[in-house]
Parts: C-alpha cells; structure tokens; sequence
C-alpha cells in the first residue's frame, strides 16, 4: 500500500492513503467496502466476486463496519436539534431547568440534598445537553456541526452515536470523580472532545496527515487549562472516552468486528458506572442529612 497521501479515485477533492486491495485505486472513507484484509473500491466489489453475483458480505461499509447512510449529518442534526431546543427551555423557564437537569455530585436544593451521589445519575446524561451562555451553545454547536458529519459517515449512525454519548458521559464521570461535589457543571464539551478524539484515531488509522488534527488538540487544550471557568475534567474525560471508543471501532477484526467493537463500548461504560460508584461511596455526607 502506498501512504502517500492522494485524491480518491470516485472524489479527487479528498486526499487519502488507502489504496483498494484489489485494483490499487486511492479509496476516500465514503468509497471503502470492508474487505478480508484492507478495503477495496466499489467497482471492484460491483465486479466478478467470483461466484457471478454480488455477494451480501462485501456490501459497502463504513470503515467501523456501519451502513453507509443517504445522509450522513441526520444524527449529528438531532443532537444540534436537541441541544438547541434544552437551551431555549433553559431561556424561557430559568434557573429551575437548570437545577433539574444539570450535573453536580451532592448539594442542597430545595432543603433537599440532591445530585448523582443522591441517586440521580440521569444528571450525568442531561448535563451534556444543557447550555446557558450563548457563547458556550453558540461555540459548541458550531464544533459539533464542524467535526460531527465526517465522522458520521466514517463510522455509520449507530457507532457515531455510541460514541458520543459514551464521550459525553466519561466527561460527566471524570467532573463528579474530581470536581468539587458542590459545583454545577453542563455542556456537550466532553462529547464533543471524544469526536475530537476520535478524529484523531481515524485520520491516524487511514494515514491522513496529522498535523491539522494536532494543531486542533493543542489549542484546545491550551483553552482548556487557560481559560476560568472551563470544566476541564469534562473535556479530558471525553477525550480519552472518545479515543479510546473510536479505537475499538476502527481497529477490530473484521472477523470479530462487532463482538470486539461490543467488548470495547461495554468496558468503557462499566468503567465509567463504576468510577462512579466508588466516587460516590466516598463522598462525605451533608451535614444534618446523614441517614
């Protein structure tokens, strides 16, 4: 296989480093059809099989062995959808959304002690949909709109889709793990790391130059670390959920794809489920609550 990097075959625009197994045409994401060792192009997969039809494994795929969809935003859409329509609740209804849904480890509201040390772990799902600030809705919608479609179609809906609930969710276990249990934190910024994250996986795993998605990383991380009032535990929390996911994804077997795919996304929640258990056995309880 040659690595260097050229435009695809069917899409000149779109450098590549893979080449078909069969033909040595330069294949982009959209081309490849998963094969039993690397990928071939869809003309050959469309050509003489050897049995004199088409057979039903080698319909074309995405690399992580996803369908290939018509619309390779529709995902990426609803979430922009529904990050948008909690934001305008969040505008017409106050404070009070915000105390329902957004994360902290254990507080009181209401005269009540409340938070996912309380028993309230859907907080660590609703959070990464919840924004106040304009700014923040505004700078993390665009990003998702940015990084999202492309790696919606190099991995198939579905897999995009486990993939980022499972980044935002390592972002929220990594707040309540070590931030302050009093502190509110929301946002899709850990989900939106982990597609970072992920990126950087799948431009390494089809030899794509690095440095753009590297440059991107670092001054992400720069803002991290630099600015006030950024949930840095979200953002790394995510990063590495999302990494990590997308490594599983796009490096298992294909003869094993999806038990190894299966395997990777299932540790990684109970990894998360966990941190959280013991997170929340070790959080003192509030003074004058105490059971």
């Amino acid at each position: 296989m040659n690595d260097q990097a050229v435009g695809c075959y069917r899409h000149p625009e779109r450098e590549t480093g893979i080449r078909c197994t069969r033909c040595e045409r330069p294949i982009c994401p959209e081309c490849m059809v998963s094969a039993s060792v690397g990928f071939q192009c869809p003309a050959c997969v469309a050509g003489d099989s050897g049995t004199g039809h088409r057979p039903q494994a080698t319909a074309p795929r995405t690399i992580a062995g996803g369908t290939q969809a018509a619309d390779p935003r529709l995902v990426t859409k609803i979430l922009l959808a529904v990050n948008v329509a909690l934001w305008v609740a969040v505008m017409a209804t106050g404070d009070g959304l915000l105390d329902e849904l957004e994360l902290f480890g254990r507080a009181v509201l209401g005269g009540e002690p409340q938070g996912v040390a309380e028993g309230q772990w859907y907080r660590l799902l609703t959070s990464m949909f919840l924004h106040q600030a304009p700014m923040h809705i505004a700078f993390n919608m665009l990003s998702l709109w940015w990084i999202g479609p492309p790696l919606e179609a190099a991995l198939g809906r579905a897999r995009y889709l486990t993939l980022y609930l499972l980044a935002g969710l390592g972002g929220s276990a990594l707040t309540f793990v070590v931030a302050d249990p009093r502190q509110p934190s929301l946002g899709a910024s850990g989900a939106i790391f982990g597609l970072l994250g992920a990126t950087a996986v799948i431009m390494r795993r089809l030899n794509y130059d690095m440095r753009p998605v590297a440059a991107l990383l670092v001054l992400n991380l720069i803002f991290t670390f630099t600015w006030h009032n950024i949930a840095w535990e979200a953002h790394i929390g995510g990063l590495v959920v999302g990494a990590v996911v997308a490594y599983g994804m796009v490096h298992a077997p294909r003869e094993k794809r999806a038990l190894v795919q299966g395997l990777t996304c299932g540790v990684t929640l109970a990894v998360i489920v966990a941190a959280v258990i013991v997170r929340t056995a070790t959080l003192p309880e509030l003074v004058g609550f105490s059971g």
